[in-house]
């Protein structure tokens, strides 16, 4: 989707100009991949704009530069000031937060520099991140032919920058052969996640999501609709997830910042029993929608309001 510009970017403790907001060609983060980023949505509330799961989501920032050897040298808190203030300078009700911490100019290698860690974050409008019809109908996922980064290759529980090149390899493969994402497997087989989201099936009932331990990203908003679905008294079981199990779900769905929650109409051109939205699948992102929109006081302490 494309960049609107939002007047400002915060840049190591200074509000930049969104075009002065530049770093040298010859940073190693750009050659090399390191660096760790998060994405964070804030939402419009009755109350003014909220920021949902902000410390969860800076604390994670926190945790990837920590597997990365890389000190951020500034605080979660410190952070959660510095996003707050951005959505106040740039007036959004409703935008996308992209903290990033990178590596700054000064030395070049395979082995980088790791005490010259950089933090900026940025502010933008983005909408829906699979399209409207995806969101509406169901979106069209097939399974990749690149494998999900393994445990042995990249840490996949950091949201690293260069990782996500596995990533987007299955996601452009994907939407080129005419579907909407790509669904990753473990060298073992098992389902791993979509490109850039965590991925949820229904039967009898039950959802069932990968483990961790499936070389998944354990995604926020995975765990926050992992909590509503209990909250709700729905049975919720994190285990190994085969393909096969997804050509036979009631419902599937996948989660994440930028996707939200979207449901799933086929796996390999194999329709779920729902046809798209199912009815637990609609409920659940009921309940989100109300989440992150402030209608729900039991979950208001997810919410930082700007």
């Amino acid at each position: 989707m494309k960049l609107e510009p939002t007047g400002t970017i915060w840049m190591d403790g200074e509000f930049v100009p969104w075009d002065q907001a530049q770093v040298h060609v010859l940073t190693p983060s750009l050659h090399y991949g390191w660096g760790v980023y998060e994405g964070i949505r804030a939402y419009p509330t009755a109350d003014g704009p909220a920021v949902f799961r902000l410390r969860e989501h800076l604390e994670r920032l926190h945790d990837s530069a920590r597997v990365y050897l890389m000190d951020p040298g500034w605080t979660v808190d410190q952070l959660i000031d510095a996003s707050v203030e951005l959505l106040r300078r740039v007036g959004l009700d409703s935008a996308y937060l992209r903290p990033i911490v990178y590596l700054g100019y000064g030395t070049m290698g395979v082995a980088p520099q790791l005490d010259s860690a950089r933090v900026a974050i940025a502010a933008w409008p983005w909408g829906s991140y699979l399209g409207e019809k995806a969101e509406r109908e169901g979106c069209r996922l097939a399974v990749s032919s690149w494998q999900r980064n393994g445990i042995h290759s990249v840490p996949p529980l950091a949201k690293a920058t260069g990782a996500y090149v596995n990533s987007a390899l299955a996601k452009v493969a994907a939407i080129r052969a005419g579907y909407d994402d790509a669904l990753m497997l473990t060298p073992t087989g098992h389902v791993a996640e979509a490109s850039a989201a965590n991925i949820f099936a229904i039967r009898d009932g039950v959802l069932v999501t990968p483990p961790v331990s499936d070389n998944i990203l354990p995604g926020i908003t995975r765990q926050s609709i992992i909590t509503l679905a209990r909250d709700q008294g729905l049975a919720v079981e994190e285990r190994s997830l085969t393909r096969g199990e997804l050509y036979v779900a009631d419902e599937a769905f996948l989660t994440g910042t930028a996707t939200e929650l979207v449901p799933v109409a086929s796996v390999d051109d194999r329709a779920v029993t729902a046809g798209g939205c199912g009815p637990i699948t609609k409920q659940l992102r009921e309940a989100f929608t109300d989440v992150v929109h402030g209608r729900n006081p039991t979950y208001r302490h997810w919410l930082e309001y700007v």
